[in-house]
């Protein structure tokens, strides 16, 4: 396994739209566990390949307390059964970041899993809420794309001076 490097806004290749899996083999099986090793030493609570630079659709999802509940799906879709609720949401990709969000409380998800089975099954409250996070990454979107375009570009500001001051430091 190996840690990857994440990639933060506002860098361009964060809006690439991932390629749907065609088949589910080896290599897709290592980029799920190193995904999750990622995910877990960043430490976040979920993560798409878009966010560290393979623009396949497969998102890694862990949102229990002690990092013992990992969900990996490969070509995820979702319908929403719930009604919308608000909530703080922050991205690995914009760290040091927290706005609140609008999305469904509950959703039916369809995808694959590593052995490219389909799986089918509900998701609620924070479980649900962050698939369709890891999903908008699949499809170029960040969360900062639900803010005002004065909140999204004082984020974008903040974070390129944090670029360059690392790279001059």
């Amino acid at each position: 396994m190996a840690l990857l490097d994440i990639l933060e806004f506002p860098d361009s290749r964060l809006r690439t739209v991932a390629s749907p899996v065609k088949k589910v083999d080896d290599e897709i099986r290592q980029l799920a566990k190193d995904m999750l090793e990622t995910m877990y030493d960043a430490p976040g609570i979920g993560l798409a390949a878009t966010q560290v630079n393979v623009h396949k659709r497969v998102i890694a999802v862990d949102v229990s307390d002690d990092q013992n509940d990992p969900h990996v799906l490969i070509n995820p879709t979702y319908e929403i059964l719930g009604n919308p609720m608000e909530y703080q949401e922050g991205c690995l990709s914009v760290p040091g970041f927290y706005e609140k969000v609008t999305r469904s409380d509950k959703i039916e998800v369809k995808a694959l899993n590593t052995e490219g089975e389909e799986i089918q099954f509900i998701a609620e409250d924070l479980f649900a809420i962050c698939i369709q996070h890891e999903i908008d990454h699949l499809n170029g979107k960040l969360f900062v794309d639900y803010l005002s375009s004065l909140k999204r570009n004082r984020i974008r500001s903040k974070l390129e001076k944090a670029h360059k001051q690392a790279v001059h430091s």
